[in-house]
């Protein structure tokens, strides 16, 4: 039987925003349209690089590909440069009685480099991007990793930050951890909803939603949540989920 924890990357294991802010609002430059605020930004994470692009371009969508360019030539040298794990994670990961992957939308190559930069890729027996599997909310990247790893749903968890992280465990029919230490509130979580429109968007944008705010559902499992003041009890919170041994 393999004890298997699939994770998210941003937001959950690694605060990314600065990088990713700084390669947004380089982009935006580049194709003359003004920066995004860090919040802004922070909501639209999550669902892959190009979607990411698109809300910060908006309503300018005919300078998405130009955008998307100019974002991967800066994030590529500064993915780096302000990166880190959230507290407590790396010996969390250490100590993990469970066989660990990750589930990313970042692409594959990027969240490895990433990994691996901050001495962290070897803690993973498999991490698959946005680009090797299809995108969450679809779960099939996450079953795929079950398989490879011979893992059932219940010997299986998925830990994540966001509501698509939340319709990926459900999905596959996996027990979700859900984390609010990274880019959404516990209230997005419990509802499993999509971002709604960014705030205060910039002078001279429209500032209409990129894409309607999903419905609200009551959760159909039970779903663990933490709060910003839990991540000095990191270990109290995910150590019984990742390292407590199976009942003989």
């Amino acid at each position: 039987m393999t004890r298997l924890a699939i994770l998210d990357l941003d937001g959950t294991l690694l605060d990314t925003l600065d990088d990713l802010t700084a390669s947004v609002n380089a982009a935006l430059a580049e194709v003359g349209l003004p920066p995004r605020e860090r919040l802004e930004i922070e909501r639209f994470v999550g669902e892959g690089v190009r979607n990411l692009l698109s809300r910060a371009v908006a309503p300018r969508l005919d300078l998405l590909e130009p955008a998307l360019a100019a974002w991967w030539t800066h994030h590529r040298v500064h993915c780096l440069d302000h990166t880190r794990p959230f507290p407590g994670i790396p010996d969390l990961l250490t100590r993990s009685g469970r066989r660990l992957a990750v589930h990313t939308n970042k692409p594959g190559a990027l969240a490895r480099r990433i990994l691996a930069g901050l001495g962290l890729l070897d803690r993973f027996a498999i991490v698959t991007g946005g680009d090797e599997a299809p995108r969450k909310p679809d779960p099939a990247g996450t079953l795929e990793i079950m398989r490879r790893l011979g893992a059932r749903p219940a010997d299986t968890i998925f830990i994540g930050d966001s509501p698509t992280d939340v319709r990926t465990a459900r999905a596959a029919g996996v027990r979700l951890v859900a984390v609010t230490w990274g880019f959404r509130l516990e209230a997005e979580l419990r509802g499993g909803e999509r971002p709604g429109p960014p705030a205060a968007p910039k002078k001279g944008r429209s500032g209409k939603p990129t894409e309607p705010p999903g419905q609200r559902s009551a959760p159909d499992q039970p779903l663990d949540t933490t709060t910003d003041a839990d991540r000095k009890a990191l270990d109290k919170l995910l150590d019984q989920q990742l390292s407590e041994k199976p009942k003989r």
